[in-house]
């Protein structure tokens, strides 16, 4: 839902009967990126594999994979800093949460994905949240592609919470549309109307001094806020979130991948670390009226991501079928129904 700055769009298709263009939009895109139109992306007819963000650990325990298709597939995804950070950040995530979290279930065809001409490639991973922990879902996802004038690349990182608490939940996206620029998403998403619970504020956002995370990121020359034309997305978000783009400039290339292996990646740990301390292992009473009122705004939140977000764009670029069966896989973990 956070529209791309105008660096990340594709230039307009010219061809006067354009054949149907297909858009992923990362699983977690309730906070993020909208594709272009219908016919805005033009895709050249070369093939790519999925591009893999999941670590060993979650695919070993996927037994329908095909090990050897699985590092053929490693092997030929792009090489980017935002995927390393964000393989690393899951990794360190499953690691702490260890028992938590069940085994990904997600079916083969779901967890690695491509367009009908094998230039939008995608992969999902979903680890459901174990009997007795607060932990509702930890969703990874990763979009590669390529467009007339290069590529997009996105990466999702999405941990949420069930009822049994009112802590945040975390968010991480990375969307890069230029070698040299990448828009970031870094968030603990508020559960609660913060002027109305100021010391749910003070908690989980002034106590753990949340502010200076984003500090950390804001004082760099090369960034600059990214404001979501979304008025749903900026009220949605905590006031200590980072959404900023990163621009290198012309030349860039480098010195951007510098700055995600560094800054960043040490700001996201951190961030991730908070998390892991102050919200998922945390259980909060409350009462009957409270707790439907949480899994209210978070059900709202999920149903908005899938029909704002997905059931428009997945079928352009992935087709039907495939998006179909994307959908059905961010539907059960969300706890949404098809409409």
């Amino acid at each position: 839902m956070l529209r791309p700055e105008p660096h990340l769009r594709s230039p307009p298709a010219t061809a006067c009967a354009p054949a149907p263009a297909h858009t992923f939009v990362a699983a977690s895109a309730p906070l993020s990126f909208r594709f272009p139109r219908r016919g805005a992306l033009r895709l050249p007819l070369t093939r790519a594999q999925p591009p893999r963000l999941r670590d060993k650990h979650s695919s070993a325990v996927r037994a329908s994979a095909d090990p050897n298709a699985a590092a053929s597939a490693v092997a030929r995804a792009p090489d980017m800093a935002q995927r390393e950070v964000a393989r690393a950040l899951a990794a360190e995530a499953e690691a702490q949460l260890g028992p938590r979290l069940l085994p990904s279930a997600v079916p083969a065809d779901v967890a690695e994905f491509s367009g009908g001409a094998g230039n939008a490639v995608g992969s999902l991973d979903v680890r459901r949240g174990a009997p007795g922990s607060s932990i509702d879902f930890m969703l990874q996802s990763s979009l590669h592609c390529k467009v007339p004038n290069g590529a997009i690349d996105i990466t999702t990182i999405l941990i949420f919470l069930n009822g049994s608490t009112d802590a945040p939940h975390f968010l991480m996206e990375l969307i890069q549309g230029s070698p040299t620029s990448i828009v970031v998403i870094l968030d603990l998403l508020p559960r609660k109307d913060l002027a109305l619970h100021p010391d749910y504020l003070q908690k989980y956002y002034e106590n753990t001094q949340l502010d200076e995370q984003r500090g950390k990121i804001d004082e760099l020359p090369q960034v600059r806020p990214y404001r979501s034309p979304s008025l749903f997305v900026r009220s949605a978000i905590s006031p200590t979130a980072i959404t900023v783009s990163i621009d290198c400039g012309q030349g860039g290339e480098n010195a951007l991948a510098e700055i995600v292996r560094g800054r960043l990646a040490t700001v996201a740990k951190d961030v991730l670390q908070i998390w892991l301390e102050s919200c998922a292992g945390s259980t909060t009473e409350m009462d009957e009226m409270e707790r439907e009122c949480l899994i209210k705004r978070d059900q709202t939140v999920r149903s908005k991501s899938i029909e704002v977000d997905l059931t428009a764009n997945l079928p352009r670029m992935f087709g039907p079928d495939v998006s179909s069966r994307v959908i059905a896989e961010i539907q059960k973990a969300f706890g949404v129904q098809e409409p």
